[in-house]
């Protein structure tokens, strides 16, 4: 791991880049960490880090307010990183159908997913092995947010990551249906049920599939950028509960 840049933020938290070979990424920790904190693993869609920087550092400000640093990655294809002509193909395909008001298929969803979830997890325990090794950062570890995959892959095979929080607001291919089941961690998962890019009944039987024995679904009315904030709040309860 190689910082490139550093920066206290107003309210003291200290906001360094890194790379990890060619994956970009940032890390927050807070301003007072008597000891070293517990670290959640900030997960986002596929739309390159600086287009969603002001949402990541929002939810690392409030992270950090509960004394937990945080850290994300660039994710495969995306933002600086070579472009992946595979997932870009899959892509298309899905505007395609979308504009056209066509069902999206189970074809187009794993060409789109799969792919993805199988480059990008161990590319998000490599930067956990890094992260986990600074003097600062310390266990338990947790997860939070999409794409969703991604984060039931991660529950199924990291034994680091001890709870997650998971974003139901993105395609789900049928393969993953079975690795849910092989999740066992405390899960606090989140469905805005009129996100009109997700299939609503998809989320409700990937919930089902979990196999946690403590698993909770927080449904509220809107789209998907309509979250509302105490839905936030209940979030950083979980990890809270869980990561304290």
């Amino acid at each position: 791991m190689h910082f490139t840049s550093e920066q206290r933020l107003d309210d003291g938290i200290l906001e360094r880049e890194f790379t990890l070979g060619e994956i970009p990424g940032i890390l927050w920790t807070p301003a007072s960490a008597s000891a070293p904190a517990p670290l959640i693993l900030l997960g986002h869609p596929p739309l390159g880090l600086r287009r969603m920087y002001p949402r990541l550092v929002a939810r690392a400000r409030h992270a950090a307010a509960d004394g937990f640093a945080s850290a994300t990655i660039e994710l495969p294809g995306s933002g600086d990183r070579p472009r992946w002509a595979a997932v870009d193909q899959a892509r298309a395909d899905l505007r395609r159908a979308v504009e056209a008001g066509e069902p999206v298929s189970d074809e187009i969803i794993a060409a789109l997913i799969l792919p993805l979830v199988d480059k990008a997890v161990p590319e998000w325990q490599a930067a956990l092995d890094a992260l986990l090794s600074l003097p600062e950062i310390g266990g338990p570890v947790g997860y939070s947010g999409g794409v969703i995959s991604i984060g039931v892959r991660l529950a199924a095979v990291e034994p680091r990551i001890v709870a997650a929080g998971l974003f139901a607001g993105s395609f789900v291919p049928r393969a993953m249906f079975e690795e849910a089941r092989q999740v066992t961690i405390p899960l606090h998962v989140l469905l805005q049920w009129d996100d009109e890019g997700n299939d609503r009944q998809a989320a409700l039987d990937l919930f089902d599939a979990f196999g946690s024995r403590e698993k909770s679904l927080h449904a509220n009315m809107g789209g998907h950028t309509g979250v509302p904030q105490f839905a936030g709040d209940a979030a950083a309860q979980f990890f809270a509960r869980h990561l304290k």
